[in-house]
Order: structure tokens, then C-alpha cells, then sequence
């Protein structure tokens, strides 16, 4: 029962792909992050897995960021996922609460959903749906159904017991034809959706990926490609952080550092925190500024 993997698969007669992805390290990774309550971990776990979806999606070396922008108790939310399955994520709610909605609608109220593609090389496309569906699976199948006239299928669950927090997602999407212009009754989507949905729980996160697939469709003529290890990486590091220093005037940060003894900079997706002194600050100004070995 791997988890850390996406899993790619094409039914060939029904010009359909599919993917299914299983967190469990990298979900975790952002967890241990920042003491995020229940139901936050349960929405960042059901973004972790949509990112990694998506960017299985992508023809191009390149990045997808999924982010929640919200006026109920969460504000924010985001997960970032590349080409090579290296994900990051983070949220922000009402800390001062004691007590959060249990349920999508009420945790985030006036919320939009923005997606944004960011290739290596070329223009960024961004997408935004309102936030007005029960869940964020629907809400996504609603952006490709506005944005690309695509027939979409997404779950999302999240398991979080004793600590082990566990996240999968199963994605079904038609295929574009060469006009662009796709008939649902010309393909087996529908039927095909209706298959994933009777997926239970037990058999998400307690079966292998080859058993679900033939327990979902074992009449179907399945494709089904390599896995793709997925992990929790944040791209942080110092001189990152002294490269968005450069931006302000040495002498204000100086004056920081007189007053304070340092300045400290934190990551706001993994929360390493990364200090400099009269010296660094100096040397990032001279050009000369050097990590020591262990600090990248």
C-alpha cells in the first residue's frame, strides 16, 4: 500500500484519463509545520492532493499553485506542486476562535477558488471560480468545466487518526479532441464517473493502487503508466531570503539590526526562520554575501 505516489492511467476505449494520488510523508511534512487544527489539516490535506492532481495535468516543466482566498475564519490557503511532484503548502484562519465550522460552506464564506500555472518558460495563466459548492472537489470540477469545457470527476478525502494524517485524490477528466470540442455521450465518462464514486473510504487508504483500479474497473481496458513519487519540498533558503533584503535600503535595515540585534525572516510555508546580522547585511550590499556550509 504505497503512499507518496501518483498513479496515471488512460482508458483506452474511452478516450478518458485518470489519476490517484496517495499522501502520507509528504501530507504529514506540512503538518508538522504549524499546529494546524483538525478541520484546517483536513482542507490542506484535500488541496495537497488536488495540487498534485493537477500538475500531473501539466505538458510543460513548470508549477501550479491552488490557493483559497476567503472572508470567513480561514482567510488563506495555498499549495504549490511542480511538474516533478514537489509540493508546499499553507493556510491562515482566526486564530483568536476557539471553535471552527466543521463544514466547507461555513469555514470559508465569500471565498474564490484561484488557480494559477506558471511555466518555466512562457506566459502564466491564472483562473479563478467562485467558492459556491458544498466542496472543494465540486468546486474544482467547476473550474475545468468553465475554464475548458471538460468534463472533470474529482474526490478528495482526508484521514486523520491517532496522528497519521493520510490524504488521497481520484481524478477522471475526457480528453480534448482535435476540435476542441468534446460530447459527453461520444465517450464513457459518465459511466466512468459513476464508478469512482462508489470508492469507500476503507478501500482509498487500506488497498494497493492496482487493487482499487480493478476494484473500480475491472471491465474496463486500463492503461496504467508508472508511479510518481511525491514529496514535501520548500524551496526556502537564506539566500532567498537575503535576495528579498536587497530590496529594501541598507540603511533601514541596519537601523533594524541596531535596534533588534538581527533581523529574522521566517518561510511562511515550511516556518524555517533565517536571522542576519550587521555583517550579512553588509556583505549582501557588497556583493560578497556567502552561506556557510549547513545554512543553505
Amino acid at each position: 500500500m504505497a503512499f507518496d505516489q501518483l498513479h496515471r492511467y488512460l482508458f483506452n476505449q474511452g478516450n478518458v484519463r485518470g489519476e490517484m494520488v496517495r499522501l502520507e510523508k509528504s501530507f504529514q511534512a506540512i503538518l508538522n509545520s504549524y499546529p494546524y487544527p483538525p478541520v484546517i489539516q483536513q482542507l490542506l490535506g484535500e488541496l495537497m492532493a488536488a495540487a498534485s492532481l493537477l500538475t500531473a495535468t501539466l505538458k510543460f516543466e513548470g508549477d501550479i499553485a491552488i490557493q483559497i482566498q476567503g472572508e470567513g475564519p480561514l482567510s488563506y490557503a495555498v499549495i504549490n506542486g511542480t511538474h516533478n511532484q514537489q509540493l508546499r503548502g499553507v493556510a491562515r484562519w482566526d486564530e483568536a476562535l476557539t471553535t471552527l465550522p466543521s463544514d466547507f460552506s461555513g469555514l470559508i464564506q465569500k471565498g474564490v477558488l484561484v488557480i494559477t500555472i506558471t511555466p518555466e518558460h512562457g506566459e502564466r495563466y491564472q483562473g479563478m471560480v467562485a467558492l459556491d459548492k458544498p466542496t472543494l472537489a465540486q468546486c474544482i470540477e467547476g473550474y475545468f468545466e468553465q475554464s475548458e469545457q471538460l468534463a472533470t470527476k474529482v474526490i478528495l478525502r482526508t484521514q486523520l487518526i491517532d496522528n497519521q494524517a493520510k490524504a488521497c485524490g481520484m481524478f477522471l477528466q475526457i480528453m480534448p479532441t482535435n476540435s476542441q470540442t468534446t460530447d459527453k455521450a461520444d465517450t464513457a465518462f459518465e459511466h466512468l464517473s459513476a464508478l469512482t464514486d462508489t470508492i469507500k473510504n476503507e478501500e482509498l487508504f487500506g488497498l494497493s493502487a492496482e487493487d482499487i483500479l480493478h476494484r473500480l474497473y475491472h471491465q474496463e481496458d486500463i492503461e496504467l503508466y508508472p508511479a510518481t513519487k511525491v514529496v514535501f519540498k520548500c524551496n526556502c533558503s537564506k539566500e532567498r531570503s537575503a535576495n528579498a533584503l536587497s530590496g529594501l535600503s541598507k540603511e533601514e535595515l541596519l537601523d533594524i539590526v541596531a535596534k533588534d540585534g538581527d533581523i529574522k525572516m521566517n518561510c511562511q510555508y515550511c516556518h524555517t526562520g533565517y536571522s542576519f546580522d550587521a555583517i550579512d547585511i553588509e556583505s549582501i550590499y557588497a556583493g560578497t554575501f556567502n552561506i556557510p556550509v549547513g545554512q543553505g
